[in-house]
């Protein structure tokens, strides 16, 4: 089965900064990862007008864009519910890693990215999910504190909890 790690925090706090990061240092050990970002937010993958939209807008449940770079599925869900973390990890092709952003209730270890500076609750102290704290300033979590800025010792910190080494 394919490890799963959520990188977890408020809104601001550098989850996508962090992971953009880390995504070269884990390639450079020989890892495929795939990345699932969870948003609240309505999302649109390709500009309105396009063929692709203009499929969607007319009743197409998945529209596929294809190129000889890259494709894409969008799949509307037309108010069925949200697919659950697990139904999301089986769509993707295999890895050997998950990143998870966001899917805060998922049951999955995790490292919470947390700047003080943004004046907001950690998340840490009501999760026991949370390995670790990525931070930019002194903290005493109870938990390993990690650099945020040297996502390095964050991905050192990921293999070695996942016995990626």
């Amino acid at each position: 089965m394919t490890p799963v790690f959520g990188i977890a925090g408020r809104s601001g706090s550098g989850k996508t900064t962090l992971i953009e990061a880390m995504l070269p240092l884990l390639a450079a050990r020989g890892l495929r990862v795939n990345v699932i970002k969870h948003s609240h937010h309505d999302f649109q993958m390709e500009p309105p007008g396009k063929d692709s939209a203009r499929f969607r807008l007319a009743g197409a449940q998945e529209v596929m864009v294809a190129s000889p770079y890259r494709y894409a599925i969008v799949h509307e869900l037309r108010d069925a519910p949200e697919p659950s973390l697990a139904q999301q990890l089986a769509r993707l092709s295999p890895a050997d890693l998950v990143l998870v952003e966001g899917f805060k209730q998922a049951a999955i270890p995790r490292i919470e990215v947390f700047r003080p500076a943004l004046g907001k609750p950690p998340l840490h102290a009501q999760d026991s999910s949370f390995l670790a704290v990525a931070t930019d300033a002194p903290l005493d979590a109870g938990l390993p504190c990690l650099p945020l800025n040297d996502p390095a010792r964050v991905v050192d910190f990921l293999c070695g909890a996942l016995g990626l080494e």
